[in-house]
């Protein structure tokens, strides 16, 4: 069975007028379960995982400042969200969310989180909507229990996801990928494994050609038993932040191109939602939705 974390707190109250569009996080499984993609049974709730995971990843100090909710207000505004208790430990479960999705990949090919893909915090602080590197924290808890010895992050959000650029910069048992707006935010770019910018107004074609001739070399090259995904909506055509032009049938095959490859090469896969900013909240929803159909068709 699919296995999809999601929690009541991933949907956090903002205050009004926010630009992040945290109502995705409540209507993406509703039209899931409406659609019949998936039922209530494919959900859990994330239980959180142990201080010493966050702390393998995040610097103490940051760890500790961030639990106190003593950040400097210049932190709070690069991360943009109001700096509260509940939405520390919302990041906090997210992260377990991905933890525990990946568990179930072990056993299943596939495990999901609604929410995650939190790729701009740093080990030592937060950035763009990031407190907590979910996929750095994902990543690292497979390594030290031994349950993977070589991960490749798949970062497919407009964004380069540069907080697990740094993260894992000088690691070789992690591979960041990340193709990203090459003058999108952030402005100053971190150094993945490999990167791939792309111009302004990139379109299907060029970008799913990038794409399917990148990943069978990078599988090649660094041969990975685990794969986690981060599949950002923000590079459709209709999003306010993306600056690219991909259509929703483009997303579609983007997502089955990695899905498919992790499969047909028996790599377990974590997949985690990423950003997306378009003005009608359907779009987003149908671009994140497309992801958890192709787990069900192609795994179920």
């Amino acid at each position: 069975m699919l296995k999809v974390a999601w929690s009541e707190c991933y949907a956090h109250l903002l205050p009004t007028g926010h630009r992040f569009p945290m109502e995705k996080y409540d209507l993406l499984p509703e039209q899931l379960v409406y659609e019949g993609t998936l039922s209530r049974e494919n959900f859990f709730a994330p239980e959180l995982i142990e201080e010493k995971w966050f702390l393998n990843t995040h610097d103490p100090n940051y760890f500790r400042r961030l639990s106190a909710l003593d950040l400097t207000p210049q932190e709070v505004r690069a991360i943009g969200f109001p700096l509260t208790a509940s939405l520390v430990h919302r990041e906090m479960v997210i992260a377990s969310g991905s933890v525990q999705a990946a568990e179930f990949a072990l056993s299943y090919g596939i495990g999901m989180n609604i929410a995650g893909g939190t790729h701009h915090a740093f080990s030592n602080r937060g950035e763009g909507f990031c407190l907590l590197n979910d996929i750095a924290i994902t990543a690292n808890f497979l390594l030290e229990n031994r349950l993977a010895s070589r991960v490749l992050v798949v970062d497919l959000d407009v964004h380069q996801g540069n907080g697990t650029a740094e993260i894992f910069k000088e690691r070789r048992d992690v591979f960041t990928f990340s193709m990203h707006g090459e003058k999108n935010f952030p402005h100053r770019k971190e150094k993945s494994h490999l990167d791939i910018g792309l111009p302004d107004g990139t379109g299907d074609l060029e970008y799913l050609t990038r794409l399917q001739q990148t990943l069978p070399r990078i599988l090649e090259m660094f041969d990975p038993d685990f794969l986690i995904y981060q599949s950002g909506t923000d590079v459709l055509a209709s999003d306010q932040l993306g600056r690219l032009n991909l259509s929703q049938s483009g997303i579609k095959e983007r997502d089955e191109t990695v899905v498919s490859l992790a499969k047909n090469n028996q790599i377990p896969l974590m997949c985690c939602m990423g950003g997306g900013y378009s003005k009608q909240i359907k779009d987003i929803v149908e671009g994140h939705a497309q992801i958890f159909r192709l787990a069900q068709s192609l795994y179920f």
